[in-house]
């Protein structure tokens, strides 16, 4: 993670001692838990996902370019966007997906970076879907990719979100390969099974071992 480094240096030079750790994987994966883990043991969370939602609503940075791109009909009648509409849109055509995407991705990345700079915690979580697409890789000392088996996410998919094995499978069509998350992983988390003791002790001995717990 050398060069990766030497970005973050050069973006963030008066950053606090904060470890930078970027965290990502494919829905169902269990990204979202190891986060949550890593929160409840003293990290602090940057949810890019909750970030673009905050950046979605009205009067929010990305919410003008966001309608003229998609148009007044992913509207609610109060004016917000609705999700549900938008999330149909671009889950089932990837370029809308790149669209939606190229709108939120430099708004959230130059928040982080302010955010980045101020960081007092010992260790500063970006958990982010689309890490390396949204250029936020520079900014981490390292990069932990959560992967599972595919089954196991279908499942979990299908119970989490109420939705159909087809529409999950179409879901995971639009998003990177494991074997392309990998490449940009320094430590991979495997969480095939609901074992959230065991899972809680993998991610606890990672952070003792880093220095952040």
């Amino acid at each position: 993670m050398e060069l990766q480094n030497r970005h973050l240096s050069q973006m963030l030079p008066q950053r606090q001692k904060s470890m930078v750790i970027g965290l990502t994987g494919n829905s169902g994966a269990g990204k979202s838990t190891v986060a949550e883990i890593m929160k409840k043991n003293g990290a602090y969370i940057l949810d890019c996902d909750k970030m673009a939602h905050e950046n979605m609503q009205k009067g929010g940075s990305a919410y003008k370019k966001i309608v003229t791109e998609f148009g007044k009909d992913i509207l609610h009648e109060n004016g917000e966007i609705d999700r549900k509409k938008l999330g149909a849109i671009v889950f089932n055509d990837k370029n809308s997906l790149l669209t939606l995407n190229t709108v939120t991705h430099d708004i959230i990345k130059k928040q982080i970076i302010n955010i980045l700079a101020k960081a007092e915690s010992r260790c500063t979580v970006i958990d982010a879907p689309l890490l390396e697409e949204a250029g936020l890789i520079p900014l981490c000392d390292e990069v932990w990719v959560v992967t599972a088996k595919l089954e196991t996410r279908i499942r979990r998919i299908t119970q989490r979100d109420g939705i159909t094995k087809e529409a999950a499978l179409l879901r995971f069509k639009n998003q990177k390969s494991d074997d392309a998350l990998l490449k940009t992983a320094t430590t991979v988390i495997k969480h095939d099974d609901d074992n959230l003791e065991k899972l809680e002790k993998e991610v606890i001995d990672l952070m003792k071992s880093r220095g952040i717990l």
